[in-house]
């Protein structure tokens, strides 16, 4: 494998704090993550460790409120904090995605006293979340959800919650799990959240799934049996839940967006390397046009879908509407890191469809990416509706 060492993204970041605080990611990725990733991966572990560290240096709640341990960072810093994470260990940057989208329900919508009990550890406590919305028979039709909750107890001051979750990011380890539930009617109205204890009696996870990358993040059904949990624990009002989880999706197709561009451009990096060193006929690979043009237009497709997903954060953090760029962004970041690593594995030939370098690992798991957190055919209707309005019947 080639011994390089790729040049930092010249980012343009809003503060001295914010540069300051890439610094660090890069300290930690360079020190901590990147060198046993595809060790890691390929063994199917999941590096718990590595999440209590980001938790002990604050970057698992960046986006949150200080007064509950975040760090008040923009939107338009935290997705390149995703992008550093992904870029060396997709595992790592989704999982903190998924684990800021799992806090967002009660930083968003929990009552003053829920979040001085809960935050805190979420944030900066080591602990780590997962995000309960899709089931078995509701993926992209996630407002037919059939997990129900329901009131019990003398007073109703009690919720029995039972059903089952499917590919759920931290299925079986995480700490908490924000769950969707039913608990009226049919329809997107009857759907309410919930704050649910990683060790909740009648919780319990699958096996995780067997996928073709990501090895080593746990993706699991998880089953609630008969699951108590006190009414403090429900996340704003009852029957708000399918609104609370379209405003957390929104935020977290950004994030999913940023870890694309981050696995991009490790296969960029990797694919540039190789070419400058490998020699063909004489000369470096590089040198020819047909490869050049290759390079150009991977990082073409990579300049184009950070300033997208930049833009999008800059409106959310200008508190405008953006759930419509997100999903553009979503899509055509996904859509370039498919293209770009697989123009990656090419580019390495044989090389590149063996182990021993990262491109092919890359290449499995940037397919991931357009499928979770809405695929990009959701994304494509999610954009249309904006433009030319809902769908006629």
């Amino acid at each position: 494998m080639p011994d390089h060492a790729p040049q930092p993204v010249d980012r343009q970041l809003p503060t001295d704090e914010a540069r300051d605080l890439l610094s660090l990611v890069r300290d930690i990725v360079h020190r901590e993550i990147a060198p046993k990733a595809a060790e890691e991966e390929e063994a199917g572990r999941f590096p718990r460790e590595i999440f209590t560290l980001l938790s002990d240096a604050g970057l698992l709640g960046l986006v949150y409120d200080s007064e509950f341990g975040g760090g008040d960072q923009p939107y338009e810093v935290y997705l390149q904090v995703l992008e550093e994470l992904a870029a060396a260990r997709l595992t790592v940057g989704l999982g903190v995605s998924v684990h800021t989208l799992s806090c967002h329900a009660l930083a968003g919508y929990g009552t003053k006293e829920q979040q001085a009990e809960h935050l805190p550890p979420m944030l900066g406590g080591g602990l780590l979340g997962a995000y309960c919305l899709s089931e078995p028979a509701s993926g992209s039709d996630a407002a037919s959800l059939r997990t129900k909750a329901v009131r019990d107890g003398d007073h109703g001051d009690h919720w029995v919650i039972d059903g089952t979750k499917a590919w759920i990011t931290h299925g079986g380890v995480a700490d908490f799990y924000t769950v969707l539930a039913r608990t009226g009617g049919e329809g997107a109205r009857g759907v309410t959240a919930f704050l649910v204890p990683g060790d909740a009696e009648g919780l319990s996870a699958a096996a995780p799934e067997k996928k073709m990358g990501m090895k080593g993040s746990p993706t699991a059904q998880v089953h609630f049996d008969g699951v108590r949990v006190p009414d403090s624990r429900r996340i704003g009002e009852e029957g708000q839940g399918f609104a609370i989880a379209l405003s957390a999706l929104d935020s977290g197709r950004l994030g999913i967006a940023a870890c694309a561009i981050g696995v991009a451009q490790a296969a960029l990096d990797e694919a540039l390397a190789y070419a400058t060193e490998r020699r063909q006929f004489g000369r470096p690979i590089a040198d020819f046009q047909g490869l050049r043009f290759m390079l150009a237009d991977m990082a073409t497709q990579i300049e184009a879908g950070r300033a997208l997903y930049l833009s999008a954060a800059r409106l959310r953090d200008a508190g405008r509407p953006f759930a419509k760029q997100a999903a553009m962004a979503k899509l055509l970041c996904t859509d370039a890191a498919m293209k770009v690593t697989t123009d990656a594995v090419q580019i390495l030939g044989g090389y590149g469809y063996t182990a021993d370098f990262p491109v092919e690992r890359l290449m499995r798991e940037a397919k991931v990416l357009q499928i979770v957190e809405g695929t990009n055919q959701i994304q494509r209707m999610v954009i249309a509706r904006h433009l030319a309005g809902p769908e006629t019947r």
